[in-house]
């Protein structure tokens, strides 16, 4: 079973905030996240807790 994970993601270029859920697989987080709504698709601070 993969465990859950609730996911904070902020975009450092425009600020805007997203929490998401996810499934923690083989030391990565899948959330489907792909892009912030300003267009940038790499530069992020993502948080992770268990949920």
């Amino acid at each position: 079973m993969n465990p859950r994970v609730k996911v904070s993601i902020r975009c450092n270029r425009c600020g805007e905030r997203f929490v998401l859920r996810g499934k923690k697989e083989k030391g990565r987080i899948e959330t489907g996240f792909k892009r912030c709504l300003c267009d940038n698709d790499h530069d992020f601070l993502i948080d992770e807790e268990s949920v």
